[in-house]
C-alpha cells in the first residue's frame, strides 16, 4: 500500500490472466457451471464436448488464480483482503476497492507531491524525470491526469 503500485499491478496481472485463458475469473462466478448432458441417441464411446467448465474445474482454476493474487501482493494487503471460502473475483474486487476508494484524497496528495518535486533532490535528470512520470501515471490512475503543460512546468 505504501508504494502506490496498484496502477501497474492490475495491468500486468490481466495480461497474465489472458495468457493463461483465465480472465473470466476476474468476474463473478457464472451461475451455470455444469457440463452438457450426453444425448440419448449419441454413441456412449464417443466423447461429448462440454459447454462450460465443470464445477470442480472452475473451483480448481479459481483456487490457482487466487494463489496468483495472494502471491503477488504485499502482506498487509493479503491480511486485509483474505477471507475464508472466497473467490478470485471477490479478492480482485476487494483490492480494487482499497485503491479506488479515496481517489480525491490521493489526487490532492499526488498533485502536491508533483508540485513540490525538485530536481536538486535527485542524483540526475533521468531520476527526476522518472519520478515525474511515476507521479503523472499515478494521478492518471485516480482520474486526475496531468496535461503536458503542467508536467513541463
Amino acid at each position: 500500500m505504501e508504494f502506490a503500485q496498484y496502477s501497474t499491478w492490475p495491468e500486468l496481472f490481466k495480461i497474465h490472466c489472458k495468457a493463461y485463458q483465465v480472465f473470466d475469473h476476474l468476474s463473478p462466478r457464472p451461475t451455470s457451471t455444469t457440463s452438457s448432458s450426453t444425448p440419448k441417441e449419441a454413441d456412449p464411446k464417443t466423447p461429448q464436448k462440454t459447454e462450460t467448465k465443470t464445477n470442480e474445474d472452475w473451483e480448481r482454476i479459481d483456487s490457482i488464480f487466487l494463489q496468483w493474487i495472494y502471491g503477488t501482493i504485499s502482506t498487509d494487503l493479503l491480511n486485509t483482503i483474505m477471507k475464508k471460502d472466497t473467490t478470485a473475483a471477490v479478492a480482485w474486487s476487494a483490492l480494487e476497492d482499497i485503491f479506488q476508494d479515496n481517489k480525491i484524497v490521493r489526487a490532492i496528495h499526488l498533485n502536491n507531491k508533483l508540485s513540490n518535486t525538485r530536481i536538486n533532490n535527485f542524483a540526475n535528470a533521468s531520476a527526476y524525470c522518472q519520478e515525474l512520470k511515476v507521479l503523472a501515471d499515478q494521478l492518471s490512475n485516480v482520474d486526475a491526469p496531468v496535461d503536458d503543460t503542467k508536467l513541463v512546468m
